[in-house]
């Protein structure tokens, strides 16, 4: 390699490819959606992994809690059209199968949303527990832009989230719509101004993992409706210390340590 000569400006780094990176810190898994060229659209490959990914971090005993971004001041504009067209591939498929996976992950989960948040970004941020949002942010469901049917189970978890009105809106119009609507709607639970979000998620996460894992693992699956599953959350609860332990730092005036895992 010829060195680069005094005082010439040296080439920019070559962009890396779409991809979903990772990290765990202090019990909190943060994946990040990354394809700076194209607003952090979701390729097929990215849909594929997700899953898996997903899999591996619910398994982890040291995450207690994911975060869902985007990298730079995007979350995700969607799906990558050009890289949904191999024959024998079902585009809405993968897109479903992803949403699913993070809506089955066991452990609270926060999408944190800066920019666009359009198409298969909004569905995998309505896919999360939570959703924070900078100010400016933008949201939208846009196949009626397309001409597509969104999927079933998309539908049903949006009108979930924000209303059957609010759901039409959106899926009938395509628009996007600002933080002040969505906060409104429920599509998001906060806005952040600008510079807050990062901070906030910090603080917010870190709550997150000082609490009860029983307490937030069987809520999860009842706030979702998975009610099958009373007998095995009360034979949790009666084999767990979780209660004891909190019930005695109440009575200490001291920060309980719980230690169920999932």
């Amino acid at each position: 390699m010829q060195p680069s000569t005094p005082g010439t400006p040296s080439a920019p780094p070559e962009p890396h490819p779409p991809q979903l990176t990772h990290t765990v810190e202090n019990g909190v898994a943060t994946v990040v959606i990354s394809n700076p060229a194209k607003r952090n659209a979701m390729t097929a490959a990215m849909w594929r992994s997700l899953p898996g990914l997903l899999e591996g971090l619910a398994a982890d005993a040291a995450v207690r809690a994911l975060v869902l971004t985007g990298e730079g001041e995007t979350f995700c504009a969607g799906a990558d059209i050009s890289s949904l067209r191999n024959p024998g591939e079902d585009p809405q498929a993968l897109s479903v199968r992803a949403e699913e996976a993070l809506a089955a992950f066991p452990k609270p989960t926060l999408a944190l949303v800066r920019g666009y948040c359009v198409g298969g970004g909004c569905q995998l941020a309505a896919a999360c527990d939570l959703r924070f949002a900078e100010q400016g942010a933008l949201f939208g469901v846009t196949p009626a832009k397309l001409g597509l049917v969104y999927p079933a189970a998309s539908t049903r978890r949006l009108a979930a989230l924000v209303g059957p009105a609010a759901a039409k809106y959106l899926l009938f119009s395509a628009e996007l719509i600002d933080t002040e609507r969505a906060l409104r709607t429920g599509l998001v639970d906060e806005v952040l101004p600008a510079g807050e979000l990062g901070r906030r998620a910090a603080e917010f996460t870190r709550i997150l993992t000082t609490r009860s894992q029983l307490t937030q693992c069987a809520a999860k699956e009842f706030a979702n409706r998975c009610t099958d599953r009373e007998a095995y959350w009360a034979e949790q609860a009666r084999n767990s210390g979780d209660a004891a332990e909190g019930v005695a730092a109440f009575l200490e005036r001291r920060t309980p340590h719980f230690d169920w895992s999932v």
